[in-house]
Order: structure tokens, then C-alpha cells, then sequence
């Protein structure tokens, strides 16, 4: 699986001019996961707690709450956990909520076409 980074726009939804800050892009997480520091500073309040089960099998208990999130010309409210410092990882749900899927070859989000029926 390839990783990449990508510019992303974050606010805490109270109309608030959004952080730029780069994220890894990790299909692997549900959610997206920002510094609860950084969360704090914008305003994010926690709405819950989760336990979460991360790469090595321990399971880790974090708080979960929503946040605006930009990527290119679009934006939309996201579930985000805070995260430790230095946690910058954009995760499917966000994908989904722009409908964008990642392009592993060209390392690269793209958009989705999706058809209902």
C-alpha cells in the first residue's frame, strides 16, 4: 500500500478561516485523526468516546468529536479523533464525505462517480 500527503483545510465549524496543514492519507482508518491540540485550539469539542484498535492490536480509548474539513474547492463537516501531537492522518470517512478515492499508482485523491439507482 502507498501513503502520500495531501494539503487539507481544518475549522472548527464557527465560520472560523480553516488551518492549512498537510495529512497522510490512510484508507486503513476509519477516521481521521488530527492533534487534540489542535482540535482544542479550533474550537472542536468532543462529542464521545471510542476505543479504537490500532496497528500493533492494542486498543486505545479516544475522544471523537466533528470538525470542517477542506480539501481543494470543497468542504464538509467530518468525524475527526483527537488524536497524540503529530497525528495528521486523513482517513475514509472524510474520503467518502468528498466522495474521493485514492489513486495508489499516482499517488493521488480522485474524485468518485456515484451512480444510485
Amino acid at each position: 500500500m502507498s501513503s502520500f500527503e495531501i494539503e487539507i483545510g481544518v475549522a472548527g465549524g464557527n465560520g472560523d478561516d480553516p488551518v492549512r496543514l498537510s495529512a497522510l492519507v490512510d484508507t486503513g482508518a476509519a477516521h481521521s485523526m488530527l492533534p487534540a491540540s489542535l482540535l482544542a485550539g479550533l474550537g472542536v469539542k468532543p462529542t464521545r468516546q471510542r476505543t479504537f484498535t490500532v496497528a500493533d492490536g492494542r486498543a486505545v480509548n479516544y475522544d471523537l468529536g466533528h470538525a470542517m474539513f477542506f480539501i481543494g474547492t470543497e468542504s464538509a463537516p467530518c468525524p475527526v479523533i483527537f488524536g497524540p501531537e503529530g497525528r495528521y492522518l486523513l482517513g475514509a470517512t472524510t474520503l467518502e464525505s468528498f466522495d474521493l478515492a485514492v489513486d495508489p499508482v499516482n499517488r493521488r485523491l480522485m474524485p468518485v462517480q456515484t451512480l444510485y439507482l
